[in-house]
């Protein structure tokens, strides 16, 4: 049936229902329950460019990506929530790769001028980042995938970056070691500040000041940690544990351990930043790999449901969340060598 089938079917206007099936704030929950359930029990599947033409709205999120290797197993973990959700209201994602930051800049002045997307979704925050800054003044709909200082509140999903870490360092401090290294990601970004900032005040509540030589920041990927790993290994006095901020870079630092001739676990102990890889399982890995979870397929899924809840008009401010990381032990982390 059409619209105009479909709206007397249920008793309401044609404008009622495009409405409510576009999730306009304006339209009472209950009439949109109503709208949403007779949908689904009639099988009516809306006219999608009809509708964008009768709401004003693109029916699309916006995504930018610097083209610089950070599109990787993550973003696209991210991207299969995030589509998940996004489909069940009919909304698309249109996705754009930039080589710049000032690229990514103009790209969401793009965004704005041509009406193509509804909202954006920013992806790891800097500590000042000029996209927040440019998105409010564009008056572009937005949530931030992690945090950032800003001189408005802004929707965001982050997790426990600075918790994580710190639980991962008092586990390995717990198991008597004294020289850990942490492999972190690009120093810019918040959430390297902040696992930084836990690494460090979990080290130097037992006493310890990390030298320079055991951190390392760049990219999340096999050849970064195994390069990090043979590094940290050639040192005079090598670390005896390390926190990698990636399955992708632990996964290079256990390679680097072999290679050398060392065990993971009763050489090197190894706790992972797990983003929940369905097809790379910490369980599977010989030994199995102590983590701290953060499900990054779910972080896309919330965040749909938090870009929907802004466009209904929900403030940006009632939109802000911080998800606690789970610490899990396997075999990986065993006590100090003697």
């Amino acid at each position: 049936m059409n619209l105009k089938e479909f709206a007397a079917h249920i008793g309401l206007s044609q404008t009622t229902v495009s409405r409510a099936l576009g999730g306009y704030p304006e339209v009472r929950p209950a009439t949109r329950e109503r709208v949403l359930k007779a949908a689904a029990e009639f099988g009516y599947q809306p006219n999608i460019s009809a509708q964008r033409l009768a709401t004003g709205r693109a029916g699309a999120i916006g995504l930018v990506f610097q083209g610089d290797g950070r599109f990787g197993p993550h973003a696209s973990e991210f991207l299969g929530g995030l589509s998940g959700r996004l489909q069940t209201d009919g909304m698309d994602i249109l996705v754009a790769t930039v080589e710049t930051q000032e690229a990514e800049l103009a790209a969401y002045r793009r965004f704005a001028a041509s009406r193509r997307v509804d909202a954006v979704i920013v992806h790891t925050p800097t500590l000042r980042d000029r996209r927040i800054a440019l998105l409010q003044e564009l008056d572009l709909p937005f949530v931030v995938h992690g945090r950032s200082a800003a001189a408005r509140p802004f929707a965001y999903l982050d997790i426990d970056n600075y918790g994580a870490i710190a639980a991962a360092a008092r586990h390995l401090l717990d198991l008597g070691h004294r020289r850990i290294a942490l492999i972190n990601g690009y120093v810019e970004n918040t959430y390297a500040r902040d696992r930084e900032q836990g690494f460090r005040d979990a080290l130097e509540g037992a006493g310890i000041r990390p030298p320079p030589t055991l951190l390392a920041y760049g990219a999340f990927t096999d050849e970064a940690g195994f390069r990090t790993m043979q590094r940290f290994l050639a040192l005079p006095e090598p670390p005896t544990a390390v926190i990698a901020g990636s399955m992708m870079s632990a996964l290079g630092a256990m390679r680097a351990v072999r290679i050398a001739g060392l065990s993971v676990g009763r050489d090197i102990s190894l706790v992972a930043h797990d983003d929940v890889f369905p097809y790379l399982s910490p369980d599977n890995l010989v030994p199995t790999v102590s983590t701290t979870r953060s499900p990054m397929r779910a972080a896309g899924e919330r965040m749909a449901d938090m870009v929907l809840k802004l466009l209904q008009g929900t403030p940006p401010e009632a939109l802000q969340e911080v998800w606690p990381v789970e610490l899990v032990i396997r075999r990986s982390t065993e006590r100090a060598p003697e």
